[in-house]
């Protein structure tokens, strides 16, 4: 919730506070099949701790004013974005924990007065608590070694063989697209009128879990509804 804040804390102009949000989804979007491969080949549990160790670094780098140096903090962190993508069969839960972290980025950043920058350092310890856990108590497992490239060609293959998979990878980017929009949008909109960030985030979020419950509850062998 404080991302956007802690741009403009540092001065930066709206444009440039773009260009640092593009580079994080950017970053998303060239490292995803880079990612998939990679979390295959270390396996599950490394990869969860590079995931920390990586993420770790991106919020370090907010304590910076550099802004080359806050731009590798969000390429590093759309990086890291793709590696728990590949453990997210947890929705509901990211959902709570997420209503949580706004409570407490909201906590430390303007309860307790200690600025836009606050969240991202109170995070780190969590993250390697996070990593040391994963080292401690998981298994290591891999997933099937495939080339990188087999894997591009046959993703590319399938999205153009069957029109309706291009058409539903179109919809879907348009959606992604409109939600990356609302992400940049939402705090320089609310932020005149002086809300708690972190209480606004927590609601999306709150409001999010809502959404993803009624949904798995309107699919419900009980309800019967379809998706479609």
């Amino acid at each position: 919730p404080y991302l956007y804040k802690l741009y403009q804390h540092y001065r930066f102009l709206e444009g440039q506070i773009a260009i640092l949000y593009v580079c994080g989804f950017a970053s998303g979007v060239l490292f995803g099949p880079v990612a998939v491969s990679l979390v295959d080949r270390l396996g599950r549990r490394k990869s969860c701790v590079f995931f920390s160790l990586s993420y770790s670094v991106c919020c370090l780098t907010k304590l910076s004013r550099d802004y080359l140096v806050l731009a590798v903090g969000r390429a590093l962190g759309g990086l890291a974005e793709w590696v728990p993508a590949t453990f997210s069969r947890a929705a509901f839960w990211n959902n709570v924990i997420a209503v949580g972290a706004g409570v407490v980025a909201n906590a430390f950043a303007e309860w307790l007065g200690l600025g836009p920058v606050a969240p991202f350092m109170v995070s780190i310890p969590l993250l390697v608590l996070a990593g040391v856990l994963a080292m401690k108590d998981w298994d290591e497992n891999y997933g099937k070694k495939r080339a990188l490239s087999k894997t591009c060609t046959d993703g590319l293959r399938c999205l153009l063989s069957d029109r309706r998979v291009l058409l539903l990878g179109t919809i879907q980017a348009l959606f992604e697209s409109v939600i990356y929009i609302f992400i940049f949008l939402w705090t320089p909109v609310l932020d005149p009128h002086g809300p708690p960030l972190g209480i606004v985030f927590s609601s999306f979020m709150a409001a999010s879990m809502v959404g993803s419950s009624l949904y798995r509850v309107a699919i419900s062998k009980r309800y019967h509804l379809q998706p479609i």
